[in-house]
């Protein structure tokens, strides 16, 4: 126990100057808990004796085709959000939504070389690195990705560094603060000089999931740079705060994604003194909102209310000026008491965003005059009907046998896809109703050609 305390202070001390910022008491929560692992100092002494058998067996020689030690941490993460209620859900995105934000984004920026990314409420930084992995796929830009990252509570701003540091990223390429994003936005400045050297900075993608509605103080801001051309969110719900804050940072060419609760689709009056309803109307007629996405409900650790992604673009980045919804609340399987999407349902999704389909019951593109129309109000299901199509019987069929031809229409896709199948199944006499030609049905089909 001695040995391992007297490590963790050597290695404070000799940080290089060049990386004080980014290493410094990046262990104090690790210090602060090694008491808690026994009642006696023998005991303590024991539980990281037998911590560090466990790692000494962790493969680490390159040899693996995957970051076996990132794998290893974010299995941990999980695990303790999924065991950590509430509060899980000021530090973790779940694995899955955090891939589906990184395809979007990532797909968005696959012309680039270098690419800088920004999480302004980072938590364990899962959804920075996921964003970073996903990039590297379609550009090959590995060392020319810059991460900045912000956290508001220091235990979890040591797990963003922890993460980001031990993923292999240069240390050149990672910017992390320990500060309130929404009190004090993030700026590069010389600290003798703060006012003559304030420079703001603007990155390709912003991705965020911020606590959702949380009080703020929005006092005095009204002329502030992020939200003077937008207005003020609630002082009760700083969920268009977040927004607007992202959205300030990104480039012309860029993109952002933002988790958020169903409500800022419809709270608050557009034309009235409401701050919500009124940077609704100011995103849509500005052109910002490129697509909304509805989440299954019991996603995210520690709630479970049905969420959404936003996904915006400044106007130079957009190509339309209709907004795309999504509804995948009923893309999902079950996980122990959460719901989970698929890589089938991530990849569903993200191919519909890239490509911009309408696909009934799932996906539409909805012109600003319908939204207009709809006093701004982006509540998905006024949009799209994603109700089950109501059971048909055939009374003739069930009395007297046949398999009605309306029926097999709807499985049109399946028969075109394999042309022969149809009339090796089916005998049609010309009526409304085909028979059967076979009595084993399967063995027809796995001996079709």
């Amino acid at each position: 126990m001695g040995n391992v305390t007297t490590a963790l202070n050597a290695f404070d001390r000799n940080i290089s100057d060049n990386h004080k910022k980014l290493f410094k008491g990046i262990f104090d929560t690790l210090k602060t808990g090694l008491t808690k692992l026994g009642e006696s100092t023998s005991q303590q002494t024991k539980a990281v004796s037998d911590l560090l058998a466990l790692i000494k067996d962790i493969p680490m020689d390159q040899k693996q085709d995957y970051d076996v030690l990132g794998f290893i941490y974010e299995y941990l993460i999980s695990n303790f959000a999924a065991n950590a209620g509430k509060k899980a859900g000021e530090f973790y995105t779940p694995h899955e939504v955090s891939v589906l934000m990184s395809e979007i984004v990532a797909n968005h920026l696959q012309d680039k070389k270098e690419i800088e990314i920004y999480d302004p409420t980072s938590g364990s930084g899962s959804l920075l690195i996921n964003i970073g992995k996903a990039t590297e796929k379609y550009t090959q830009a590995q060392d020319k990705i810059k991460y900045y990252a912000q956290e508001l509570k220091k235990n979890t701003y040591d797990l963003t560094r922890m993460n980001l540091v031990m993923r292999g990223i240069l240390p050149n390429n990672i910017e992390v603060r320990n500060g309130d994003t929404l009190e004090v936005d993030w700026s590069f400045f010389d600290e003798n000089d703060p006012e003559a050297t304030y420079e703001p900075i603007y990155v390709d993608a912003v991705v965020s999931n911020p606590p959702y509605s949380q009080v703020w103080d929005p006092t005095d801001k009204e002329s502030e740079p992020r939200y003077s051309c937008y207005g003020l969110a609630p002082k009760s719900k700083a969920d268009f705060a977040f927004l607007l804050h992202d959205l300030y940072h990104v480039k012309p060419d860029g993109i952002m994604t933002i988790v958020l609760p169903h409500g800022v689709l419809f709270r608050g009056d557009p034309n009235g003194n409401d701050g919500e309803g009124k940077i609704r109307k100011q995103l849509i007629e500005k052109n910002n909102v490129d697509a909304i996405i509805g989440l299954p409900s019991n996603v995210f650790f520690g709630t479970g209310i049905a969420t959404i992604i936003i996904v915006l673009k400044q106007p130079t980045a957009r190509h339309t000026d209709d907004i795309l919804f999504i509804d995948a609340s009923k893309n999902f399987v079950k996980d122990g008491k959460n719901n989970k999407l698929q890589a089938s349902d991530i990849k569903k999704i993200a191919d519909t965003i890239s490509s911009r389909l309408d696909i009934a019951k799932f996906s539409r593109k909805v012109s600003r005059d319908e939204i207009r129309k709809n006093n701004y109000n982006l509540n998905i299901p006024r949009y799209i009907d994603s109700g089950e199509t109501p059971e048909n019987f055939d009374i003739y069929a069930t009395m007297f046998g046949g398999i009605p031809k309306k029926e097999l229409d709807q499985l049109i896709r399946y028969f075109e896809t394999m042309p022969s199948l149809y009339t090796e199944l089916f005998n049609d006499n010309g009526t409304p109703f085909v028979t059967l030609n076979t009595t084993d049905i399967s063995k027809t089909i796995t001996n079709s050609k």
